[in-house]
């Protein structure tokens, strides 16, 4: 299903459309504010750009990273950004949301280590700076695959995500199941210190476990209904994490502040009738700043499974939203914008500019300008153009020969368990696999093919 195509052929196009629809998205004259570092606690970030989690589903069967992976993130390296902000990295097995997803284990921490190496070495070579590295910290919780077959971990049941994908009563993770996992989060934050990262996100954000338990309002028990119950397994994780933060390790989260799900099926930051409430969202990241120390936070919005359009607008895709995708970029900027003035002394990374193709950058830059945020993660721009850092702030401009076109082909690849980048701008990689997905959905029964 579509959206009106893309077809803005200058920024003045897009402000009348804007203005038609009542919104105010914010572009600069020009991106110089994007070049300029960022302070963070005791570290200096070269610009303020950075790459999004973008899960390449090209590891071994057993967690390691490949050629293929290495591969990508030396590519972002060479390209210029201050932070490469890795994928998903499963710590548990059961956890994985596939059988090519990334785990982080004794077992795999030294291929870890020679490719964060090679990261940032190429990034020095290249920039004359160490890329910022942060290992994303996961478990998928409804969305575990870790055989490539679904095998949810749920917090409560919810009937409506139970329509995208199945659970039951025995998929019920129990409260000492969850205090385990706090514990290996804070391992997790070991491990990535030795493997050579420089932080450790507790990722709970995009309906995955973290962000389910904190959106448990019916779950009995530890980590089900009030706020203080729902949002200990995130704190916990943390505060074990924190155990191994110095001048050069830093514990950070990427939040998910707003779920988006419809009225009788109640998410993170909204009320029951799913319009969006961010005074829990608030409350968590000024607590997780004062009283646990964080200092960096993205923030992120939606779940990718079933609320798409919230987490990252689109073109087309499985469903039509009733919103042009110029709002949802607002409400992510507005939101954004109410974390910020509620931590103002907090690093606050935005998230979701692509869909602003060539105008990605003043967009980023604007928001920069008027506080809205300090920086931004760019996520499928970052498969599309690794170079995007390097065109932003030496030459001024992205290239908008190279830049996403949103076609979510990238999203097929992932979901099909296939090594995942550019089809369009890296054909030559990604495009035997893209014809292999497309040969494999010709054989499915027609109610299977999406």
């Amino acid at each position: 299903m579509e959206h009106e195509k893309f077809h803005y052929k200058s920024l003045e196009e897009i402000k009348a459309k804007c203005k038609e629809l009542g919104i105010d998205l914010p572009f600069a004259n020009n991106t110089k504010i994007l070049g300029e570092p960022l302070k963070v606690k005791n570290i200096t970030l070269h610009n303020r750009l950075g790459i999004a989690p973008m899960e390449g589903a090209d590891s071994t069967p057993d967690g390691r990273p490949t050629d293929y992976t290495e591969r990508r993130y030396t590519n972002e390296a060479v390209g210029g950004v201050a932070v490469i902000w890795y994928e998903a990295i499963s710590i548990v097995e059961e956890g994985r949301s596939s059988k090519t997803q990334l785990l982080l284990t004794e077992k795999t921490l030294d291929d870890f280590k020679k490719m964060n190496e090679k990261v940032k070495e190429a990034g020095l070579k290249a920039n004359g700076f160490y890329p910022y590295l942060v290992m994303q910290a996961n478990h998928s919780g409804r969305y575990s695959n870790p055989n490539n077959k679904p095998s949810p971990l749920i917090a409560q049941r919810n009937a409506w995500l139970e329509s995208f994908r199945a659970a039951n009563d025995d998929c019920i993770v129990s409260d000492d199941y969850l205090k385990q996992l706090e514990e290996k989060f804070g391992k997790s934050a070991l491990l990535a210190k030795k493997a050579g990262f420089d932080a450790v996100d507790i990722k709970s954000c995009h309906g995955y476990l973290f962000q389910e338990v904190i959106a448990a309002y019916d779950r009995p028990g530890e980590y089900g209904g009030s706020y203080e119950n729902r949002s200990r397994l995130l704190k916990n994780s943390i505060k074990a994490a924190k155990v191994y933060e110095d001048d050069t390790f830093m514990i950070t989260s990427r939040i998910g502040i707003y779920d988006g799900y419809p009225s009788g099926s109640r998410g993170f930051g909204q009320r029951a009738d799913g319009s969006m409430d961010l005074t829990e969202p608030k409350r968590l990241i000024k607590e997780l700043h004062k009283d646990l120390g964080l200092n960096l936070v993205n923030i992120t919005m939606g779940n990718p499974y079933a609320t798409t359009h919230v987490t990252r607008p689109f073109d087309a895709g499985k469903y039509l939203p009733d919103e042009h995708p110029f709002e949802g970029l607002y409400r992510i900027l507005l939101a954004t914008h109410e974390i910020k003035k509620t931590v103002p002394d907090m690093a606050v990374l935005g998230s979701a500019p692509t869909y602003l193709r060539e105008y990605s950058d003043l967009y980023a830059a604007g928001a920069v300008e008027q506080g809205i945020c300090d920086g931004f993660l760019f996520g499928r721009m970052a498969f599309a153009d690794p170079d995007f850092a390097n065109e932003i702030v030496k030459k001024g401009r992205i290239d908008p020969k190279r830049v996403c076109l949103t076609c979510g082909k990238c999203g097929d690849l992932i979901r099909s368990h296939k090594p995942t980048g550019c089809v369009i701008r890296d054909s030559k990689t990604y495009m035997p696999f893209y014809k292999e997905f497309i040969e494999e959905k010709k054989s499915l029964p027609t109610n299977f093919r999406g």
